[in-house]
């Protein structure tokens, strides 16, 4: 039989600092976690710890630890843990209690030059999923728009908020030609924010609301039914609307490459917008050059014979000539007092009514 070392201290003390994401649902914790929760004394900062109403409707006790600052709860954590016989959780918060650790630190080294043997584990019950930050946006926007929030949040409308959308739009795209990726995250976010705001004043619409919950499996729904070359079934099975190829007619053909994907992108969208004509849906608010391009693109992309009237140009004409070309031409316009917007607005709404002659003709 070994000999026990007098100096050796018999009790461990251990001290469980339990991390979890508000972010998840409370209760869905880690196998560690649970363990520690159920043979531990559980310690928490309020009584409206998500996670302490969980653990009492499991019929455990959390027992709320009153203290002012983090040096306090240090001091609370370290005695009760040397007097308890099981382990001490604490039931970390939200913020992640700042300055705990550090002021943990101190009495742990303390501890350790009196011969004390103090166990400190972290134990991370519950992780983020990718996303989840997505949800205190969703709260925040919440807070901003409800009672005692922001009076210039809560008179927004979605017509008042449509030129911060189109503002947010262009910088986003502002941030994109420069190559500034650091822009383009927080462009990204303010874009974002455009999203959340009209999707929160959605919920409040008294007849239809709906939620950015409903915005997500909109899009969610929308992406699938138009990668059926990612989401269908195996082949053969056919897929959950009763096509081989995964599209709601079975007009899609296989994706074999981007241009497939693309065509198919426009089959798919024809159908369940029941469109009849390829520029169906085409905005013809876009600015003249992008509606331009928009309109030549989707006939070219039907297969539509439509003449356009191009100059004669090389064709190793690059971007920085072409654009050259066309502030030239907007600089002559104006000279001679014409407006470039809006005569080629109106030359896209001609070669657009073109295009509707040549699908009638065609399908005639």
């Amino acid at each position: 039989m070994a000999a026990v070392d007098p100096a050796e201290p018999r009790h461990v003390t251990r001290l469980v600092l339990l991390t979890t994401s508000h972010r998840v649902a409370p209760g869905l914790l880690s196998r560690d976690a649970w363990q520690y929760l159920e043979t531990g004394e559980l310690l928490t900062s309020s009584a409206d710890h998500p996670l302490a109403r969980i653990l009492r409707q499991e019929g455990l006790v959390v027992a709320v630890l009153e203290a002012a600052s983090a040096a306090s709860v240090a001091r609370s954590l370290l005695d009760r843990a040397q007097q308890s016989p099981h382990p001490v959780v604490w039931l970390s918060g939200d913020d992640g209690d700042p300055g705990l650790a550090d002021a943990l630190a101190p009495l742990l080294a303390a501890a350790a030059e009196q011969g004390q043997a103090i166990e400190l584990e972290v134990v991370h019950g519950s992780f983020d999923l990718p996303g989840a930050r997505l949800l205190d946006l969703i709260a925040i926007m919440d807070r901003l728009r409800s009672p005692g929030g922001c009076p210039w949040d809560a008179e927004q409308t979605h017509r008042s908020l449509a030129p911060y959308l189109l503002e947010e739009s262009y910088e986003t795209l502002e941030a994109i030609e420069s190559d500034d990726v650091d822009a383009l995250r927080e462009e990204l976010g303010d874009l974002l924010l455009q999203v959340v705001f009209h999707s929160r004043l959605g919920e409040e619409d008294p007849d239809r609301p709906w939620s950015v919950d409903d915005v997500a499996a909109g899009i969610v729904a929308k992406l699938v039914h138009r990668h059926p070359h990612v989401f269908s079934t195996a082949p053969g099975d056919g897929s959950a609307d009763g096509s081989a190829d995964g599209s709601a007619d079975g007009s899609a053909q296989p994706a074999l490459t981007a241009e497939h994907v693309e065509a198919n992108w426009e089959v798919l969208k024809a159908a369940e917008k029941g469109r009849s004509s390829v520029l169906d849906g085409v905005p013809m608010s876009l600015p003249a050059l992008s509606l331009a391009a928009k309109v030549v693109g989707r006939a070219s992309r039907a297969g539509l014979s439509v003449d356009v009237e191009e100059p004669d140009l090389p064709d190793d004409l690059t971007s920085e000539q072409l654009g050259l070309l066309l502030l030239g031409v907007v600089s002559a316009g104006r000279r001679l007092g014409l407006d470039a917007e809006t005569a080629l607005r109106e030359a896209v709404r001609g070669f657009a009514g073109l295009v509707r002659l040549a699908e009638a003709q065609r399908t005639g």
